[in-house]
């Protein structure tokens, strides 16, 4: 599929497409004519890089994630816990983590708001 299709499939502009695969996070093959030609396999792929980013994680963590998600880190040596790939994704799991209580706390709020106003409404008529 040509990188128009993808981006109606995904919801993501050609230009953060174009973005990806500058950073190496996606990696179309060429046809002879130049056009980029993405496989279906691309869809989940930048669906996911998309969803990294949206996330605050840094396009220099995501790219060793994608190349390989079980094995070891990149940059770090078997065994190594220390490396600075781990400790970069150790960060970057706490910042995450730290995230995810801060907008749990903001949808509990929001949430307890609804259920307030739900609730008075009720009460009026």
């Amino acid at each position: 599929m040509r990188i128009g299709e993808l981006s109606r499939r995904t919801g993501i502009p050609v230009r953060m497409l174009r973005y990806y695969e500058e950073r190496g996070l996606l990696t179309p093959e060429r046809a002879p004519s130049g056009y980029r030609r993405y496989a279906e396999a691309d869809v989940d792929r930048a669906t996911l890089v998309s969803s990294l980013i949206r996330s605050g994680l840094p396009t220099r963590l995501i790219l060793p994630l994608l190349r390989d998600p079980y094995g070891p880190v990149a940059g770090g040596t078997p065994g190594d816990e220390g490396g600075e790939m781990v400790a970069l994704f150790t960060a970057e799991l706490a910042r995450l983590d730290d995230r995810i209580a801060c907008m749990s706390l903001s949808r509990d709020a929001v949430r307890r708001h609804l259920r307030l106003r739900r609730a008075r409404a009720r009460a009026e008529r």
